[in-house]
């Protein structure tokens, strides 16, 4: 007996037919444990094994919990959300008669990011999967091994010595920067011309392993090329490359460059979030932004989703100054929406003036102001910090979760 997670898929439930599968997976969002300690954890609480529907049943191993987390999509955890949201008005959590919306920036697991450190990077990966290659490529035409050389250790070295370099912002280092660039571009551009190669030779192998080899060598090279283009492009031509253009990691390539203009972190690496708060402090929708468009264009997805999810405008919306339009207005009124808060910014004219100090208004100011102490708590406690998970669908599960976790602590306290 299994549980249906979307898209056709079933988990096996590992041989208990009570077990919630999605509900251990829950408690490790819950309180940021480990897949071990989650296994561990739910083992020594009977409150756990109940709410996992475990019961006096073995509790899956942490194994197991990674293939289930791997098979939830994304789509199934909205759904999931969704159903949490109907549940919290339900037991009058939430009546959906106010909503505050706003975003944030959940960053990728990645360190900070230069073409130098990208090139030693590549090189060493590729160079490690061509290794491995060699104790597969044993028969026929070995050209392609022999020849190869590892830059890993030299090419390391050259990405020290160019952050060293560069950090000294003198005309000479500079120039010491480009040509230390030159020799490391060299090694890289080598070494992806014995990937390719090798590449081909494993794809004639049924091996699984070779098989596995050459899907690394795949997903790899034309990421190398991408780094080894860019790095051209700024450091030896002197061309601005542009943010949409780069890319800052080859191992999460679906990263995006943020700008937000806030002093304590002017450039963000990961993915823009916007959410949906309603009264009672669920979030009732969550979607992840393609690269960073302007907040004046979430206004309108969001009343629209909010009004899909319960099926009436909210009584009172409200946002920040990034979303004041006047179209914007129009559109909250438009649709029903009796209170719109949306501050104005730069000159206001008395009228105007007039129309924001009224004492709804300020309230309704007031209280927009609690959405940034959910993001705080979904990022200090759900994890929304920074991604853990790797790939973009691994990003949006991560996110999902940590919604989902946060909404089931709101409604487990209220």
């Amino acid at each position: 007996m299994g549980e249906d997670v979307g898209n056709g898929t079933r988990i096996d439930a590992g041989g208990s037919d009570l077990v919630a599968p999605w509900a251990p997976l829950v408690v490790r969002r819950l309180y940021n444990y480990s897949y071990e300690e989650t296994e561990q954890v739910v083992s020594d609480s009977l409150a756990l094994r109940q709410f996992c529907r475990v019961y006096l049943n073995r509790v899956p191993d942490d194994t197991t919990l990674i293939r289930w987390a791997n098979l939830i999509q994304p789509k199934t955890l909205e759904k999931f959300n969704e159903r949490i949201t109907q549940l919290a008005r339900e037991h009058k959590v939430t009546k959906g008669r106010k909503l505050r919306t706003d975003g944030t920036v959940v960053e990728t697991n990645m360190h900070a990011p230069s073409d130098s450190r990208q090139l030693a990077d590549s090189v060493r990966v590729l160079a490690r999967t061509m290794g491995r290659a060699k104790t597969i490529l044993k028969t026929g035409r070995q050209k392609v091994c022999q020849q190869f050389q590892d830059f890993t250790q030299a090419a390391r070295k050259i990405a020290r010595q160019i952050g060293e370099t560069l950090s000294q912002r003198s005309e000479t280092a500079r120039e010491t920067g480009r040509q230390k660039y030159q020799e490391l571009l060299e090694m890289t551009e080598k070494t992806v011309a014995w990937a390719v190669q090798t590449e081909a030779q494993l794809r004639g192998h049924s091996q699984r392993e070779a098989q596995r080899l050459s899907d690394t060598l795949t997903t790899f090279v034309p990421r190398a090329q991408q780094v080894i283009e860019q790095t051209v492009r700024r450091v030896l031509q002197g061309e601005p490359v542009p943010a949409s253009e780069k890319i800052v990691s080859i191992f999460e390539p679906h990263t995006d460059i943020i700008c937000r203009g806030k002093p304590s972190h002017p450039v963000e690496y990961g993915h823009k979030v916007w959410l949906n708060e309603v009264d009672g402090g669920i979030v009732s929708h969550y979607r992840i932004l393609n690269g960073n468009p302007p907040d004046e264009l979430q206004w309108k997805p969001s009343l629209k989703v909010h009004l899909a999810t319960f099926k009436q405008p909210p009584q009172q919306a409200s946002a920040d100054r990034g979303l004041y339009s006047e179209p914007n207005e129009t559109l909250a009124h438009d649709l029903g929406v009796q209170r719109v808060i949306l501050p104005k910014p730069g000159y206001r004219s008395k009228q105007r003036l007039n129309h924001e100090h009224k004492a709804w208004f300020v309230k309704g100011r007031k209280w927009h102001a609690g959405v940034e102490g959910r993001i705080s708590v979904l990022k200090r406690a759900h994890g929304l910090a920074r991604c853990l998970a790797h790939g973009f669908q691994g990003f949006q599960c991560w996110v999902g979760w940590g919604v989902i976790a946060g909404n089931l602590a709101v409604i487990g306290r209220t």
